[in-house]
């Protein structure tokens, strides 16, 4: 474990290095980003000159619902930085081979080809996030109980490792497949329904939704739950989802190694 922590710190390090070395593309990322976050506020606030809530009578009123759009820049922060610029670089190295030279390393294949390039730009929204929270938070009328600050970054922690295990999985279909270009296409269509309470899918095509993005593939768990936990009292109800939710983290990490060691069993090396 040791070896892999100091492995971890050699990767961030240098990719911090890379990223300061070219501080003006470092710093026009990250106005990116937070002009896309700022926009994404500002309509936000629009939508609550017109409604109190976001789904009616879901509970997702202003404050809550910020603090769950918090949440979610948060989570996405970590896997952005984290996981994305590595996977993203997959399918190349499928083509050209470079998958090879992971594969000999004695070192664990899914840990260098998930986590051997970091993204920092991408915690600008992070850190945005953290300070949108703690407003937030400091403007609910009832302040949360002790409990729910101590789940929340333990479901924050099973958040990431949902959306990581579904990483590892579409990195296993680029090794199977040879070519996945489309590989943040399909990434963002899944995580864009995260982006907003579940209690809003609702009816007769919400109800079906929201099921198959609980239980089949669990996007809805990996923003809502936590961001309850704070913005709601828990109830029996509640604490089922706490469950479920790191049933699901559990469960999606441990699919996706399986589903990750099965397509390096179905590799073939470029050069053969």
């Amino acid at each position: 474990m040791r070896r892999y922590i100091r492995i971890f710190s050699t990767f961030a390090r240098a990719c911090l290095v890379r990223d300061m070395t070219f501080r003006a593309n470092f710093l026009l990322e990250c106005l990116t980003s937070l002009g896309w976050m700022s926009m994404n506020l500002a309509f936000y606030l629009l939508i609550f000159n017109f409604t109190p809530e976001i789904g009616r009578g879901s509970g997702w009123s202003r404050e809550p619902f910020f603090a769950f759009v918090a949440t979610g820049l948060v989570i996405n922060a970590i896997v952005q930085t984290l996981f994305m610029p590595s996977a993203s670089e997959l399918t190349e190295m499928v083509r050209t081979g470079g998958l090879d030279s992971v594969l000999v390393r004695p070192l664990d294949a899914q840990f260098l080809l998930s986590m051997h390039r970091f993204d920092f730009s991408s915690m600008a929204n992070g850190l945005v996030g953290v300070g949108l929270l703690v407003w937030a938070v400091l403007r609910f009328p009832v302040a949360p109980p002790l409990i729910a600050f101590l789940l929340y970054p333990l479901l924050i922690a099973c958040g990431v490792a949902i959306l990581y295990g579904l990483i590892i999985m579409l990195a296993a279909a680029t090794i199977l497949m040879g070519r996945n270009q489309s590989l943040y296409d399909f990434w963002f269509y899944i995580t864009n329904f995260s982006r907003y309470p579940a209690e809003i899918y609702s009816g007769p095509w919400g109800d079906p939704l929201r099921t198959f993005c609980t239980f089949v593939i669990p996007i809805l768990l990996v923003v809502n739950v936590p961001a309850g936990t704070l913005a709601r009292p828990l109830s029996g109800e509640s604490w089922g989802m706490v469950v479920m939710t790191f049933a699901a983290a559990c469960l999606s990490v441990g699919l996706s190694r399986l589903f990750f060691q099965a397509a390096l069993a179905r590799y073939r090396s470029a050069s053969s």
